[in-house]
């Protein structure tokens, strides 16, 4: 893992000792709100539904363990609300008909942002100094500024990786924090990079994606996509380069950011993402960037080349970080053990198929610690479990954690000897239900319950839904399939790309949901990045799970028995969710989905008759 130097450190402390006499200023009268709200959004503090909501950075997603049990503490001795606060908040979900609003937790965000829904503003600069004291912040979670760069949980491990990229998003990093050119552009800017086969950072989704690659020569450099974002109009990004020297990364975002400064729209927030404006310019918006790139190098003699002096050096802080426990051999008893263990119980050798992944190194494991379980919302974390994982990471990954895009908390170096004791104390914290990548394995952003932005819950649907399908053996058979849901057009729960989506929506103040089929985040899971198609109109609250369960069954009774690349001659993999719907097209769905309305309906009738 990236260690602060002293820079980093005195940065960072200073900036919250400038937030406390912000936040002192305001408290007293001498700064006004205006004045103060765009203070406390570049630190992160946004104010939410019922009350205050810190946004932490986690660049890169990657945590330590002293960093998570900062995290912990934070739940545990700050995430709660004042008594009357809670009290409103209890009051406004019981007209709604739920009152569980959990506290002293986190949330782990698509971003690999950590989030905290309930610590009153009063209390914020003693959480900034906190988190100062373990190198976190929340710079630049916030506004229209370079978000923090998020990378595949994978990275530095994956055994599909051309290169690590995580030196090049601290490089980039470092770079864009507080850079005058991306303090105050048109809207929010984000950038993704992965340097794998397999795309688990959904590059194509962001502002600018990057991808490692290698060109004829073997030489290092990336693919450049610009545009993608989801919202009211969902997007994928388009490529501007097949192939860019590494050397000149930071040059070429450069010239991406300075033309999207110059023609980006900033009389319409809802048209101010870039994303507009490649597709309103197209090739133009290509040639502009294209000439001030060369600007950039020939004229201003590329100011912001990485030298390799510099990449070596950023490298080193991430190299194997045990290198005794990468060379232990796999104990030929440890190896039985685990083999009789997995025989005798198919939840473990469920758990071992699912949560484990193969590695760079033949002796290490990468382990998902799934946070989806019943009557916890998708990503939450107690302070309980913060704790919990951060000793895990200790006994078990070398002190390192990191947050997923699917928001769980992986484990990237995990030995083979070690995967049976480390399932058994994850199944002591109620973090190893096998079910990665499975339909409960879902995404979900806060909602309604906490969101001032929301349209309708997030939260109450994905309970149903988790609910509904709590059998492994019916999970199974159902296969890998993305859900994702979101509470409104913002899309933070990533819906457009979910292979089912739900999208909450207002109707007369009430709140329906509508429902698409068939997107992709760019995983192997899906293919290449896409949005979704909607089915028909939006359902009410109470019909969602039967709709999303007629949905399956009718993927059931029409998938074929051989996926793409099973095996010639064989069927060694089913066809696919997402494969089904791409070949038989959304009719077949929509009319099963359809069904369920009508049958709804045709209740309430009944009902009204009688």
């Amino acid at each position: 893992m990236y260690r602060y130097n002293e820079f980093d450190k005195a940065f960072v402390a200073s900036r919250a000792a400038q937030f406390r006499d912000q936040l002192e200023r305001w408290q007293s009268g001498k700064l006004s709100e205006e004045a103060f709200r765009p203070l406390r959004l570049q630190n992160g503090w946004y104010v939410q539904r019922h009350a205050p909501m810190l946004r932490v950075a986690v660049p890169y997603g990657e945590l330590s363990s002293a960093q998570l049990r900062v995290l912990a503490r934070v739940a545990r001795d700050y995430d709660a609300p004042e008594t009357d606060v809670y009290a409103r908040a209890l009051a406004a979900q019981r007209a709604l008909g739920t009152t569980r609003l959990p506290t002293h937790h986190a949330h782990f965000t698509t971003r690999t942002n950590v989030q905290f829904n309930w610590i009153p503003l009063a209390k914020a600069a003693d959480v900034m100094d906190l988190l100062a004291s373990v190198d976190m912040h929340g710079i630049q979670t916030s506004g229209n500024c370079i978000r923090n760069i998020s990378c595949d949980e994978r990275a530095g491990v994956a055994p599909d990786e051309i290169a690590d990229p995580r030196p090049f998003a601290e490089i980039m990093r470092q770079w864009t924090t507080l850079h005058p050119e991306f303090a105050f552009l048109p809207r929010k800017f984000k950038i993704a990079i992965t340097g794998a086969a397999e795309d688990r950072a959904a590059t194509g989704w962001h502002d600018v994606g990057l991808r490692l690659v290698r060109d004829a020569h073997g030489e290092l450099g990336f693919r450049v996509a610009v545009g993608g974002g989801m919202g009211r109009t969902p997007m994928t990004a388009v490529v501007l380069r097949e192939f860019l020297p590494w050397q000149q990364i930071m040059n070429y975002i450069e010239a991406v950011v300075r033309v999207y400064n110059q023609f980006g729209r900033r009389d319409n927030k809802y048209k101010a993402r870039i994303k507009i404006l490649v597709k309103a310019e197209g090739q133009r918006f290509v040639d502009e960037v294209e000439e001030e790139f060369r600007q950039i190098v020939d004229i201003d003699g590329g100011p912001h080349t990485i030298p390799h002096a510099e990449l070596e050096r950023v490298s080193a802080h991430f190299m194997v970080p045990d290198a005794a426990a990468v060379e232990r051999a796999i104990a030929p008893a440890a190896a039985r053990e685990l083999e009789a263990a997995a025989h005798a119980q198919p939840l473990l050798r469920r758990w071992l198929e699912r949560n484990v992944a193969a590695h760079r190194h033949a002796s290490m494991r990468i382990v998902t610690l799934s946070f989806k379980r019943l009557l916890q919302a998708p990503g939450d974390a107690s302070a309980e479990q913060l704790e919990r994982v951060a000793d895990l990471a200790e006994r078990f990954s070398a002190g390192e954690a990191r947050v997923s895009h699917t928001q769980n908390v992986v484990l990237p170096w995990v030995h083979v000897n070690d995967l049976l004791p480390l399932w058994q104390a994850a199944c002591a914290l109620q973090l190893a239900s096998a079910n990665v990548h499975l339909l409960t394995d879902m995404i979900a952003c806060p909602g309604g319950d906490f969101c001032a932005l929301a349209n309708a819950r997030s939260l109450p649907i994905a309970e149903s839904i988790a609910e509904r399908y709590q059998d492994l053996d019916e999970l199974d058979d159902i296969g890998e399939i993305d859900l994702h849901i979101s509470g409104c057009i913002n899309s933070c729960g990533h819906h457009h790309s979910g292979h089912i989506g739900i999208l909450g929506v207002d109707k007369d103040g009430a709140e329906w949901y509508q429902i698409t089929l068939g997107g992709a985040d760019g995983s192997a899971r899906g293919g290449e990045a896409r949005p979704g198609k909607v089915i028909g109109p939006s359902f009410a609250a109470h019909e969602v799970t039967d709709a999303v369960d007629a949905v399956l069954t009718c993927y059931l009774a029409l998938r074929e028995p051989c996926g793409e690349g099973a095996g010639e001659g064989s069927c060694d993999r089913r066809e696919t969710f997402v494969e089904t719907v791409r070949r038989v097209g959304l009719e077949p769905f929509k009319a099963a989905a359809d069904a369920v309305r009508a049958h709804a309906e045709q209740a309430a009738r009944a009902e009204q008759t009688t």
